[in-house]
């Protein structure tokens, strides 16, 4: 496999550099029930995603839309018909009625407006969302169905646990690191040679313990607040490591026996992920 290597600063890219990286999408129509969707800053492509004016997508949806501005924390926030967002420039996610929404590319700024992927406001409103590559047009149609919260998404347990596992494994890491912890952990779940539950996974001492924490107890701990997003993130479908089912710090590890038998996936933050 193809040595992948992640260059991670400590802070999270600006959306005042993510702008540079966009590109105009002027090809890409976005028609939002039957209703191109019209604005002075227009859509962008960036990482595979087309990214459209946050304000003019909420209010295309319903003109009772309040959409707000925090300067001091830079944080946009949408309440609508049951539904609330809120969206801050330096993260890359959107928390939706307290779902956490991965943006791999983060938020883009444009002309001093907000864009975000079509397909997480999509999925914040409920609406049905198609992409037609021979016409070139996103499709978005349907009423307002506000994203299930989080306390009834959420498993309790699953959240406990994967929050506990993150926060022992990688506290400190950058929020993509600690994104793939959970990653390994949601990976074992689905395959078969591991238990089928996130608990288990962790707890799980076929061939010894899996992992460290547990053996030293500090998987018990109190999870820090941004593993705690992360772990929210990873159920909620955030992938970093598609397909990993191991890792380890290479400057802390004892055993190099993953190094010498798995495949290599990349290096994120401080840990080294294999297949």
């Amino acid at each position: 496999m193809k040595r992948l290597s992640f260059i991670l600063p400590v802070l999270i890219l600006s959306a005042f550099i993510l702008s540079f990286r966009a590109a105009a999408a002027g090809d890409i129509r976005v028609i939002i029930n039957d209703t191109e969707l019209v604005s002075d800053t227009g859509t962008y492509a960036l990482g595979g995603n087309t990214y459209v004016p946050l304000r003019a997508f909420c209010t295309a949806m319903s003109a009772d839309c309040r959409i707000d501005w925090d300067d001091k924390t830079r944080t946009a926030s949408v309440s609508c018909d049951g539904l609330d967002i809120s969206v801050c420039v330096y993260n890359n996610y959107v928390v939706a009625n307290g779902r956490y929404l991965w943006m791999k590319n983060g938020v883009l700024i444009k002309n001093g407006r907000i864009h975000l992927p079509v397909r997480v406001l999509s999925e914040c409103f409920g609406t049905n969302i198609a992409w037609s590559a021979a016409s070139r047009i996103v499709s978005v149609s349907g009423g307002i169905k506000p994203i299930t919260s989080g306390d009834k998404y959420y498993n309790s347990e699953d959240l406990l646990w994967l929050s506990r596992i993150i926060s022992s494994e990688s506290s400190g890491e950058p929020l993509s690191g600690q994104i793939a912890v959970g990653n390994v952990v949601l990976n074992r779940v689905a395959c078969p040679d591991f238990p089928s539950t996130i608990k288990d996974v962790i707890f799980d001492t076929a061939g010894g313990v899996q992992f460290s924490p547990v053996a030293n107890g500090t998987v018990y701990n109190e999870p820090t607040k941004s593993a705690v997003i992360a772990a929210k993130l990873v159920l909620d479908g955030a992938v970093v490591v598609s397909e990993a089912l191991f890792f380890l710090n290479p400057d802390s590890a004892t055993s190099f026996w993953i190094t010498e038998n798995r495949a290599f996936v990349a290096d994120i933050g401080a840990h080294s992920f294999y297949l």
